[in-house]
Protein backbone atom coordinates (compact mmCIF):
# COMPACT_ATOMS: atom_id res chain seq x y z
CA UNK A 1 0.00 0.00 0.00
CA UNK A 2 1.47 3.55 -0.96
CA UNK A 3 1.53 6.06 1.83
CA UNK A 4 -0.06 9.27 0.32
CA UNK A 5 -1.48 12.07 2.03
CA UNK A 6 -3.99 13.19 -0.51
CA UNK A 7 -5.60 11.60 -3.89
CA UNK A 8 -7.87 12.68 -5.95
CA UNK A 9 -11.26 11.20 -7.31
CA UNK A 10 -12.42 13.44 -10.77
CA UNK A 11 -15.66 13.13 -11.77
CA UNK A 12 -16.02 12.97 -15.44
CA UNK A 13 -19.02 10.65 -16.58
CA UNK A 14 -21.83 13.14 -17.46
CA UNK A 15 -22.90 13.40 -20.54
CA UNK A 16 -23.86 17.61 -20.10
CA UNK A 17 -27.34 16.98 -22.44
CA UNK A 18 -27.78 20.88 -22.20
CA UNK A 19 -24.99 21.24 -24.23
CA UNK A 20 -27.12 19.65 -26.69
CA UNK A 21 -25.07 18.92 -29.78
CA UNK A 22 -21.55 19.56 -28.37
CA UNK A 23 -22.10 16.15 -26.48
CA UNK A 24 -24.28 14.03 -28.49
CA UNK A 25 -21.22 12.07 -29.49
CA UNK A 26 -18.58 13.07 -25.72
CA UNK A 27 -18.81 13.29 -22.47
CA UNK A 28 -18.87 17.30 -21.19
CA UNK A 29 -15.55 17.24 -19.34
CA UNK A 30 -14.08 16.53 -23.23
CA UNK A 31 -15.79 19.31 -24.64
CA UNK A 32 -13.20 22.09 -26.22
CA UNK A 33 -12.83 25.16 -24.63
CA UNK A 34 -10.53 28.06 -25.11
CA UNK A 35 -8.95 27.22 -28.16
CA UNK A 36 -6.32 24.48 -27.59
CA UNK A 37 -8.37 23.17 -23.98
CA UNK A 38 -10.71 20.65 -23.18
CA UNK A 39 -13.16 21.10 -20.12
CA UNK A 40 -11.46 18.44 -17.66
CA UNK A 41 -8.20 20.02 -18.39
CA UNK A 42 -8.97 22.59 -16.21
CA UNK A 43 -9.23 20.11 -13.24
CA UNK A 44 -6.06 18.04 -13.97
CA UNK A 45 -4.06 21.33 -14.12
CA UNK A 46 -5.30 22.35 -10.74
CA UNK A 47 -4.78 18.99 -9.35
CA UNK A 48 -0.92 19.28 -10.78
CA UNK A 49 -0.26 22.76 -9.66
CA UNK A 50 -1.49 21.88 -6.28
CA UNK A 51 1.13 18.98 -6.00
CA UNK A 52 -1.72 16.42 -6.13
CA UNK A 53 0.05 13.69 -8.19
CA UNK A 54 -2.37 10.78 -7.85
CA UNK A 55 -5.61 11.20 -9.95
CA UNK A 56 -8.76 8.57 -10.83
CA UNK A 57 -10.58 9.48 -13.32
CA UNK A 58 -14.53 8.13 -13.43
CA UNK A 59 -15.66 8.12 -16.96
CA UNK A 60 -18.96 6.72 -18.36
CA UNK A 61 -20.74 8.74 -21.12
CA UNK A 62 -19.20 8.31 -24.44
CA UNK A 63 -15.74 7.83 -23.07
CA UNK A 64 -13.25 7.15 -25.88
CA UNK A 65 -12.41 10.41 -26.67
CA UNK A 66 -11.37 11.62 -22.99
CA UNK A 67 -9.96 8.31 -22.38
CA UNK A 68 -7.42 8.58 -25.32
CA UNK A 69 -6.93 12.63 -24.57
CA UNK A 70 -5.96 11.66 -21.47
CA UNK A 71 -3.81 9.03 -22.14
CA UNK A 72 -0.56 8.73 -19.55
CA UNK A 73 -1.04 11.81 -17.73
CA UNK A 74 2.14 13.19 -19.10
CA UNK A 75 0.56 16.38 -20.53
CA UNK A 76 0.09 17.35 -16.93
CA UNK A 77 2.51 15.86 -15.70
CA UNK A 78 0.71 12.85 -14.40
CA UNK A 79 2.68 10.72 -14.80
CA UNK A 80 4.62 9.59 -11.94
CA UNK A 81 6.04 6.10 -11.10
CA UNK A 82 4.49 6.36 -8.04
CA UNK A 83 1.54 7.91 -8.83
CA UNK A 84 -0.38 9.29 -11.77
CA UNK A 85 -3.97 9.31 -13.41
CA UNK A 86 -5.92 6.09 -13.39
CA UNK A 87 -8.97 6.02 -15.67
CA UNK A 88 -11.92 4.35 -14.25
CA UNK A 89 -14.39 2.72 -15.65
CA UNK A 90 -17.61 1.14 -14.76
CA UNK A 91 -16.97 -2.60 -15.11
CA UNK A 92 -18.41 -6.02 -14.04
CA UNK A 93 -17.84 -8.22 -10.97
CA UNK A 94 -18.75 -11.21 -10.28
CA UNK A 95 -22.30 -9.92 -9.02
CA UNK A 96 -22.74 -8.13 -12.46
CA UNK A 97 -21.94 -4.56 -14.18
CA UNK A 98 -24.13 -1.69 -14.19
CA UNK A 99 -23.98 2.09 -14.86
CA UNK A 100 -22.33 4.38 -11.90
CA UNK A 101 -25.84 4.96 -10.10
CA UNK A 102 -24.99 8.60 -8.74
CA UNK A 103 -21.70 10.69 -7.64
CA UNK A 104 -21.36 8.90 -4.32
CA UNK A 105 -21.83 5.50 -5.80
CA UNK A 106 -19.54 5.66 -8.67
CA UNK A 107 -16.62 6.68 -6.00
CA UNK A 108 -18.14 3.87 -3.87
CA UNK A 109 -17.44 1.27 -6.44
CA UNK A 110 -14.03 1.98 -6.64
CA UNK A 111 -13.11 1.73 -3.28
CA UNK A 112 -10.56 -0.72 -4.48
CA UNK A 113 -8.73 1.78 -5.90
CA UNK A 114 -8.58 3.95 -2.82
CA UNK A 115 -7.66 1.45 -0.49
CA UNK A 116 -4.55 1.16 -2.62
CA UNK A 117 -2.87 4.04 -1.05
CA UNK A 118 -2.63 4.53 2.49
CA UNK A 119 -3.90 8.52 2.07
CA UNK A 120 -5.08 10.30 4.63
CA UNK A 121 -7.60 12.27 2.93
CA UNK A 122 -9.81 11.90 -0.22
CA UNK A 123 -10.32 14.96 -2.95
CA UNK A 124 -13.11 14.66 -4.71
CA UNK A 125 -13.32 16.95 -7.73
CA UNK A 126 -15.82 17.50 -11.05
CA UNK A 127 -14.26 17.34 -14.77
CA UNK A 128 -16.42 19.90 -16.09
CA UNK A 129 -16.05 23.19 -14.42
CA UNK A 130 -13.43 26.16 -15.47
CA UNK A 131 -11.37 27.43 -12.81
CA UNK A 132 -7.83 28.25 -11.09
CA UNK A 133 -7.73 26.56 -7.43
CA UNK A 134 -5.14 25.60 -5.65
CA UNK A 135 -6.65 22.33 -3.57
CA UNK A 136 -3.56 22.46 -1.00
CA UNK A 137 -5.03 25.90 0.38
CA UNK A 138 -8.39 24.33 1.10
CA UNK A 139 -7.03 21.04 2.74
CA UNK A 140 -4.67 23.26 4.85
CA UNK A 141 -8.19 24.59 6.39
CA UNK A 142 -9.82 21.01 6.28
CA UNK A 143 -7.16 19.98 8.59
CA UNK A 144 -6.77 23.22 11.10
CA UNK A 145 -10.62 22.95 11.39
CA UNK A 146 -9.64 19.44 12.37
CA UNK A 147 -13.27 18.66 9.65
CA UNK A 148 -14.21 15.30 8.46
CA UNK A 149 -15.75 17.03 5.39
CA UNK A 150 -14.93 19.88 3.46
CA UNK A 151 -17.02 21.92 1.18
CA UNK A 152 -15.90 24.45 -1.23
CA UNK A 153 -18.16 27.07 -1.91
CA UNK A 154 -18.56 30.52 -3.89
CA UNK A 155 -21.05 33.10 -2.97
CA UNK A 156 -23.61 33.72 -5.83
CA UNK A 157 -26.24 36.66 -6.37
CA UNK A 158 -29.23 35.82 -4.62
CA UNK A 159 -31.40 35.28 -7.29
CA UNK A 160 -29.49 32.49 -8.98
CA UNK A 161 -28.82 30.96 -5.44
CA UNK A 162 -31.98 28.27 -6.40
CA UNK A 163 -30.22 26.94 -9.22
CA UNK A 164 -27.33 25.50 -6.60
CA UNK A 165 -26.99 23.62 -3.84
CA UNK A 166 -26.70 26.02 -0.73
CA UNK A 167 -24.64 25.58 2.29
CA UNK A 168 -25.49 27.47 5.52
CA UNK A 169 -22.55 27.85 7.93
CA UNK A 170 -22.17 29.69 11.56
CA UNK A 171 -19.05 32.14 11.79
CA UNK A 172 -16.89 29.89 12.35
CA UNK A 173 -17.41 28.64 8.74
CA UNK A 174 -18.87 25.15 10.37
CA UNK A 175 -21.98 24.10 8.22
CA UNK A 176 -25.62 24.40 9.65
CA UNK A 177 -27.39 23.44 7.11
CA UNK A 178 -27.35 22.08 2.89
CA UNK A 179 -30.42 22.54 1.12
CA UNK A 180 -30.50 21.30 -2.66
CA UNK A 181 -31.78 23.86 -4.92
CA UNK A 182 -34.18 25.40 -2.65
CA UNK A 183 -36.25 28.11 -3.87
CA UNK A 184 -36.49 30.51 -0.68
CA UNK A 185 -32.16 30.09 0.20
CA UNK A 186 -31.16 31.53 3.98
CA UNK A 187 -27.48 31.73 2.23
CA UNK A 188 -25.78 32.72 -0.78
CA UNK A 189 -22.61 30.13 -0.37
CA UNK A 190 -23.31 27.94 -2.92
CA UNK A 191 -21.09 24.28 -2.89
CA UNK A 192 -18.92 23.97 -5.80
CA UNK A 193 -18.72 20.41 -5.44
CA UNK A 194 -15.54 19.71 -4.61
CA UNK A 195 -15.06 17.56 -1.26
CA UNK A 196 -12.27 16.86 0.77
CA UNK A 197 -12.83 14.19 3.51
CA UNK A 198 -10.76 12.42 5.61
CA UNK A 199 -10.51 8.96 3.97
CA UNK A 200 -12.40 6.59 6.70
CA UNK A 201 -15.12 9.05 7.32
CA UNK A 202 -16.01 8.91 3.51
CA UNK A 203 -15.62 4.63 3.05
CA UNK A 204 -17.69 4.22 5.90
CA UNK A 205 -20.20 6.65 5.05
CA UNK A 206 -20.23 5.03 0.97
CA UNK A 207 -20.36 1.72 2.32
CA UNK A 208 -23.77 2.59 4.49
CA UNK A 209 -25.29 4.60 1.59
CA UNK A 210 -24.90 1.53 -0.66
CA UNK A 211 -26.93 -0.42 1.26
CA UNK A 212 -30.10 2.21 1.46
CA UNK A 213 -32.47 1.26 -1.36
CA UNK A 214 -33.73 4.31 -1.15
CA UNK A 215 -31.01 6.84 -1.79
CA UNK A 216 -29.72 8.51 -4.90
CA UNK A 217 -26.21 7.72 -3.97
CA UNK A 218 -25.48 11.42 -4.53
CA UNK A 219 -23.10 13.49 -2.82
CA UNK A 220 -25.23 16.66 -2.12
CA UNK A 221 -28.61 14.81 -1.96
CA UNK A 222 -27.85 11.77 0.26
CA UNK A 223 -23.80 11.83 1.47
CA UNK A 224 -23.81 15.46 3.38
CA UNK A 225 -27.34 15.68 4.77
CA UNK A 226 -26.68 12.14 6.31
CA UNK A 227 -23.25 13.58 8.05
CA UNK A 228 -24.80 16.79 9.18
CA UNK A 229 -27.56 14.76 10.33
CA UNK A 230 -25.14 12.74 12.87
CA UNK A 231 -23.09 16.25 13.95
CA UNK A 232 -20.50 15.48 12.08
CA UNK A 233 -17.84 17.81 11.65
CA UNK A 234 -18.47 19.60 8.12
CA UNK A 235 -16.69 23.32 7.28
CA UNK A 236 -16.68 24.85 4.56
CA UNK A 237 -14.16 26.56 2.25
CA UNK A 238 -15.04 29.95 0.54
CA UNK A 239 -13.52 30.44 -2.70
CA UNK A 240 -13.78 34.00 -4.18
CA UNK A 241 -12.00 33.29 -7.57
CA UNK A 242 -13.29 32.89 -10.91
CA UNK A 243 -15.35 29.72 -11.56
CA UNK A 244 -18.22 28.58 -13.70
CA UNK A 245 -20.16 25.46 -14.59
CA UNK A 246 -21.25 25.99 -18.29
CA UNK A 247 -23.91 23.56 -18.09
CA UNK A 248 -25.40 25.59 -20.96
CA UNK A 249 -25.24 26.74 -24.63
CA UNK A 250 -25.61 30.50 -23.62
CA UNK A 251 -22.98 29.72 -21.06
CA UNK A 252 -20.87 27.92 -22.20
CA UNK A 253 -20.47 30.73 -25.35
CA UNK A 254 -20.78 34.02 -22.78
CA UNK A 255 -17.71 32.26 -20.81
CA UNK A 256 -15.75 31.10 -23.61
CA UNK A 257 -15.94 34.72 -25.25
CA UNK A 258 -14.96 36.39 -22.19
CA UNK A 259 -11.52 35.38 -22.49
CA UNK A 260 -11.05 37.61 -25.48
CA UNK A 261 -11.88 40.79 -23.50
CA UNK A 262 -8.94 42.90 -22.49
CA UNK A 263 -9.36 41.81 -18.93
CA UNK A 264 -10.27 37.99 -19.18
CA UNK A 265 -11.57 35.84 -16.23
CA UNK A 266 -8.07 34.74 -15.74
CA UNK A 267 -4.84 33.77 -17.89
CA UNK A 268 -5.02 30.62 -20.14
CA UNK A 269 -1.40 31.32 -20.32
CA UNK A 270 -0.28 31.93 -16.98
CA UNK A 271 3.26 30.89 -16.03
CA UNK A 272 2.83 30.73 -12.42
CA UNK A 273 -0.84 28.71 -12.67
CA UNK A 274 -0.52 26.74 -15.86
CA UNK A 275 -3.42 25.22 -17.84
CA UNK A 276 -1.66 22.47 -19.15
CA UNK A 277 -3.46 20.09 -22.03
CA UNK A 278 -2.55 17.36 -24.24
CA UNK A 279 -2.86 19.31 -27.45
CA UNK A 280 0.77 21.01 -27.52
CA UNK A 281 1.73 18.05 -30.28
CA UNK A 282 0.44 19.80 -33.07
CA UNK A 283 2.58 22.05 -35.44
CA UNK A 284 2.12 25.72 -35.28
CA UNK A 285 -0.61 27.47 -37.18
CA UNK A 286 -0.68 28.92 -40.63
CA UNK A 287 -2.04 32.73 -41.47
CA UNK A 288 -2.19 32.88 -45.04
CA UNK A 289 -1.13 36.42 -46.92
CA UNK A 290 -4.66 37.56 -47.43
CA UNK A 291 -6.07 36.92 -43.90
CA UNK A 292 -7.35 39.32 -41.57
CA UNK A 293 -7.34 38.28 -37.96
CA UNK A 294 -8.59 40.57 -34.94
CA UNK A 295 -9.08 39.65 -30.86
CA UNK A 296 -8.92 36.22 -31.33
CA UNK A 297 -7.92 32.59 -30.06
CA UNK A 298 -6.05 30.61 -33.00
CA UNK A 299 -4.97 27.34 -31.72
CA UNK A 300 -2.27 25.03 -32.69
CA UNK A 301 -2.44 23.08 -36.57
CA UNK A 302 -5.04 26.05 -37.50
CA UNK A 303 -5.59 26.93 -41.65
CA UNK A 304 -6.38 30.24 -41.60
CA UNK A 305 -7.01 32.13 -45.15
CA UNK A 306 -10.36 34.05 -44.75
CA UNK A 307 -11.32 36.88 -41.97
CA UNK A 308 -11.49 36.06 -38.46
CA UNK A 309 -12.75 38.59 -36.00
CA UNK A 310 -13.91 37.96 -32.41
CA UNK A 311 -13.50 33.90 -32.23
CA UNK A 312 -11.85 31.32 -30.87
CA UNK A 313 -10.39 28.73 -33.57
CA UNK A 314 -9.42 25.33 -31.91
CA UNK A 315 -6.54 23.05 -32.67
CA UNK A 316 -6.77 22.20 -36.33
CA UNK A 317 -9.66 24.29 -37.58
CA UNK A 318 -9.67 25.95 -40.97
CA UNK A 319 -10.96 28.99 -42.57
CA UNK A 320 -10.98 29.63 -46.20
CA UNK A 321 -9.92 31.74 -48.72
CA UNK A 322 -12.75 34.61 -48.42
CA UNK A 323 -14.81 33.06 -45.77
CA UNK A 324 -15.61 35.48 -42.47
CA UNK A 325 -16.15 33.81 -39.15
CA UNK A 326 -17.49 36.40 -36.63
CA UNK A 327 -18.18 35.93 -32.88
CA UNK A 328 -17.81 32.22 -33.25
CA UNK A 329 -16.22 29.22 -31.76
CA UNK A 330 -15.02 26.49 -34.12
CA UNK A 331 -13.96 23.17 -32.03
CA UNK A 332 -11.16 20.99 -33.15
CA UNK A 333 -11.16 20.10 -36.93
CA UNK A 334 -14.21 22.44 -37.58
CA UNK A 335 -14.16 23.86 -41.52
CA UNK A 336 -15.19 27.16 -42.90
CA UNK A 337 -14.45 26.76 -46.66
CA UNK A 338 -13.90 29.20 -48.98
CA UNK A 339 -16.77 32.46 -49.00
CA UNK A 340 -18.72 31.24 -46.78
CA UNK A 341 -19.73 33.12 -43.61
CA UNK A 342 -20.17 32.06 -39.65
CA UNK A 343 -21.61 34.29 -37.40
CA UNK A 344 -22.56 33.90 -33.82
CA UNK A 345 -22.25 29.87 -34.18
CA UNK A 346 -20.51 27.32 -32.54
CA UNK A 347 -19.10 24.78 -35.06
CA UNK A 348 -18.61 21.20 -33.44
CA UNK A 349 -15.62 19.05 -33.89
CA UNK A 350 -14.82 17.75 -37.88
CA UNK A 351 -17.78 19.88 -38.66
CA UNK A 352 -17.92 21.82 -42.54
CA UNK A 353 -19.63 24.85 -43.18
CA UNK A 354 -19.85 24.17 -47.44
CA UNK A 355 -18.61 27.17 -49.73
CA UNK A 356 -20.79 29.53 -49.65
CA UNK A 357 -23.04 28.62 -47.57
CA UNK A 358 -24.11 32.20 -44.70
CA UNK A 359 -24.62 30.48 -41.19
CA UNK A 360 -26.09 32.67 -38.38
CA UNK A 361 -26.85 36.29 -38.16
CA UNK A 362 -24.94 39.06 -37.58
CA UNK A 363 -28.20 41.21 -36.68
CA UNK A 364 -29.06 38.72 -33.68
CA UNK A 365 -27.50 39.21 -30.31
CA UNK A 366 -29.23 36.47 -28.43
CA UNK A 367 -29.56 33.24 -30.90
CA UNK A 368 -26.54 31.18 -31.13
CA UNK A 369 -26.22 28.46 -33.92
CA UNK A 370 -24.47 25.45 -32.71
CA UNK A 371 -23.87 22.35 -35.11
CA UNK A 372 -23.14 19.25 -33.97
CA UNK A 373 -19.38 17.25 -34.48
CA UNK A 374 -18.84 15.52 -37.61
CA UNK A 375 -22.17 17.80 -39.17
CA UNK A 376 -21.71 19.01 -42.86
CA UNK A 377 -24.05 21.83 -43.56
CA UNK A 378 -24.24 21.99 -47.12
CA UNK A 379 -25.84 25.15 -49.54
Amino acid sequence: MKKKKCIAMLLAGGQGSRLGALTKSIAKPAVSFGGKYRIIDFSLSNCANSSIDTVGVLTQYRPFILNSYISSGKAWNLNKRDGGIFVLPPYATEAGGEWYKGTADSIYQNLEFLNLYDSEYILILSGDHLYHMNYQYMLSEHIKNEAELTVSVIPVEWKEAPRFGIITADEEGRITKFSEKPKNPDSNLASMGIYIFNKKVLVDALIEDSKDENSDHDFGKNIIPKLLGENRRLFCYKFNGFWRDVGTIPEYYETSMSFLEPDPPFSLESKDFQVMSNSNVYPPQYIGRNAVLSQSYVANACRVLGNVKHSILSTGSYVGEGAKVINSILLPGARVEEGAVVNRSILGENSVVSKGVVLGDEDCEKDITVIGNDYIVKS
